[in-house]
């Protein structure tokens, strides 16, 4: 599951898009809650859909239920760099990651 990166991170790395991971931060840019931004909480694979942190639903009994977004719905504004991610942007033919 990946997701755009930002116009900045677009620049900076080179690349397009990347696999989202928890602890990677995100701002939502298509649906009812655009414009809100957040860290990831939770990468729900099997329903191949994010959770993020400050995102959530009152439900009718009083408590809070996160929501469930797809990837495409967001962008990557701030991610988490390894030795990992950081082979894998030079293997998408980005530039060396700091």
């Amino acid at each position: 599951m990946s997701a755009p990166l930002s116009k900045e991170l677009r620049e900076q790395y080179k690349v397009r898009s990347l696999p989202i991971r928890k602890d990677d931060e995100v701002t939502v840019v298509r649906g009812s809650h655009k414009g809100r931004e957040g860290k990831i909480s939770q990468v729900y694979r099997l329903k191949y859909s994010i959770r993020v942190e400050k995102l959530t639903k009152e439900k009718s009994n009083g408590a809070q239920a996160p929501i469930n977004l797809d990837t495409s719905k967001v962008v990557l504004t701030k991610i988490r760099l390894d030795k990992d991610r950081k082979a894998l942007i030079k293997r998408k033919g980005g530039v060396d990651a700091e």
